[in-house]
């Protein structure tokens, strides 16, 4: 019978929601992708708990919101002690493996002094989230004038790379990410102007399809032991430029108008004018640039979506379909222009909304395939679920999500009422610029199905969008008297959230609930005037006592 005994967990980097042809994108068609959707279940308000690489994987391995794991910026190390989907996963007999990029930053304090050596296979695990390690590729060989970014893991693609005769000491650059003219000069992928190009490397040997090659090895080599493998693609995010052919398959013609105003800009609220004016979002209010850009990132999620294909033929070949649940999201958006941003980094749907398609070959997941779910989910619901298909107890007073499996087997009973995400930008010059102090550099965002609040620190105003007349967040309703009791509505479901208990994760619920009477069954009877007052059970160790008078 078919049924679900092991995980494909996919993500890629900054692919939005609404870049595929199953999502609603006119032009840019992923038959691959959407083929999944149609054997699954495609999620319409998914949600990511941070608009960031590394504070949003962090919540989907660990199942906790950034407020609660503490890594809330890129590089900014997981506290040592915080269990991830691996922890949970091997407790339930399932493998945990890693292909492609977390990136995660290992609490490297926090583990010498508690003696883990990151050799050991524990202090491995530690600072790997959790992860068995196949191959680490975090992409982002970058270099500037202070030296390198040291971005994990990547010598192995640099080694494939050299062994298939790419020259150079950065082929990630050189090759797999920039384009090259006549005279042999790199047209670097990081200027924009270049994102035409076609990358200087045989297609096969880029970054997605290398990946994709990995995945099917690590699968290829499994024996019956359960597994999870986290296939995280390092593509379609920055820098914008892929191989031939998929530079040239769309032009400026396939560029949909931005989604922002003039309005919209002339009374933007003042901390998302910060973001508007910022280097990143002051080019992609240029044409020229998104006219530039966007066709070769339409080029990256085309190159994804046959990777796909690909890997999905082989999975059907191999009978690995009838076995593996197929997840498929992505960390967060890009905004592309829209709102007058680029990047990710603010609230609106472009950048925290992610695509999530789940298939399940289970049988109890027949009524639902090919359908759509629109009830509110987040990202760190994916770490219970996969404790669920695993098979293992969901540890509801550590992870903070809620198991998809009832939605996917069309069982119902979802009442979450809310998503949340959080962007702490301490570490960026935004916080500069806005006179904020490390501590009022963060924002919080709380949405349901009809309204998203934003409330930012330092005695900023809330913002506010009508997502049901207002779907694209155009109009800013915060600071309008009219919408007052709109605010302390969503500002109420805001402070039920922050009042969760969230750090007591050393009991479980079940064994708090035991405490409440094993106390006095341990011989803890406070409050007893008479010993009659009470049980007799509870007091008999008490009872007919003799002890010699030592009172002196």
């Amino acid at each position: 019978m078919r049924q679900a005994r092991n995980i494909l967990f996919v993500m890629f980097d900054q692919l939005r929601w609404d870049y595929l042809s199953c999502y609603g994108h006119p032009t840019l068609k992923t038959p691959h992708i959407d083929r999944l959707a149609a054997r699954g279940v495609r999620f319409t308000r998914a949600y990511v708990q941070a608009p960031l690489c590394g504070p949003s994987r962090m919540s989907t391995y660990t199942g906790r919101y950034v407020h609660s794991h503490g890594a809330s910026w890129n590089a900014t190390p997981l506290k040592v002690g915080e269990q991830t989907m691996g922890d949970h996963l091997r407790r339930a007999g399932m493998d945990c493996w890693l292909v492609g990029k977390t990136h995660m930053a290992a609490d490297a304090e926090g583990m010498a002094r508690l003696g883990l050596e990151p050799d050991s296979v524990i202090g491995a695990r530690v600072a790997e989230c959790g992860f068995d390690v196949f191959e680490r590729d975090d992409g982002m060989r970058a270099v500037g004038p202070d030296g390198p970014l040291k971005e994990p893991g990547g010598t192995a693609y640099d080694a494939y790379l050299a062994a298939r005769g790419y020259p150079g000491d950065n082929p990630w650059h050189d090759h797999a990410n920039s384009g090259v003219d006549a005279a042999g000069n790199v047209l670097s992928g990081w200027f924009m102007q270049n994102a035409g190009e076609a990358a200087n490397i045989e297609e096969p040997d880029s970054e997605t399809p290398y990946l994709t090659r990995r995945g099917m090895e690590f699968i290829e080599g499994r024996g019956e032991a359960p597994w999870l493998c986290h296939l995280s693609y390092i593509k379609p995010h920055w820098p914008y430029i892929v191989p031939a052919p998929y530079n040239d398959m769309y032009g400026p013609g396939d560029v949909l108008p931005p989604n922002r105003s003039a309005a919209e800009y002339d009374n933007a609220h003042p901390v998302l004018k910060a973001f508007m004016t910022t280097p990143v979002g002051q080019a992609f209010a240029r044409d020229d640039v998104r006219e530039a850009v966007i066709p070769a990132y339409m080029g990256l999620i085309k190159q994804c979506d046959d990777q796909m294909g690909l890997l999905f033929d082989w999975l059907e070949k191999t009978g690995r379909m009838e076995d593996t649940m197929i997840v498929l999201t992505s960390d967060h958006g890009d905004f592309l222009g829209d709102h007058w941003m680029g990047e990710k980094t603010f609230f609106q749907d472009a950048a925290v909304k992610v695509p999530l398609i789940i298939y399940d070959p289970s049988p109890e997941a027949d009524a639902t395939r090919g359908t759509t779910c629109d009830e509110l989910v987040e990202a760190i619901d994916l770490a219970p679920t996969f404790v669920d298909v695993a098979g293992g107890t969901v540890p509801e007073h550590v992870l903070e999500g809620h198991s998809l499996l009832p939605l996917l087997h069309g069982a119902g009973g979802w009442e979450r009422d809310r998503v949340i995400c959080e962007y702490d930008f301490a570490a960026t010059p935004l916080a500069d610029r806005l006179g904020l102090s490390v501590r009022e550099a963060v924002m919080f965002m709380v949405a349901d199905t009809r309204w998203k609040l934003i409330h930012c620190e330092g005695d900023f105003p809330p913002l506010l969008f009508d997502l049901e007349n207002d779907p694209d967040e155009l109009v800013d309703l915060g600071r309008d008297p009219a919408h007052a009791e709109v605010v302390a509505q969503m500002y109420a479901k805001l402070h039920a959230w922050t009042r969760r208990v969230a750090q007591r994760t050393t009991r479980t619920e079940e064994q708090l609930v035991e405490l409440r009477k094993t106390l006095r069954r341990r011989g803890v009877v406070l409050g007893v005037y008479d010993e009659n007052d009470v049980p007799l059970d509870l007091t008999v160790a008490y009872r007919d006592r003799k002890a010699p008078d030592r009172r002196g």
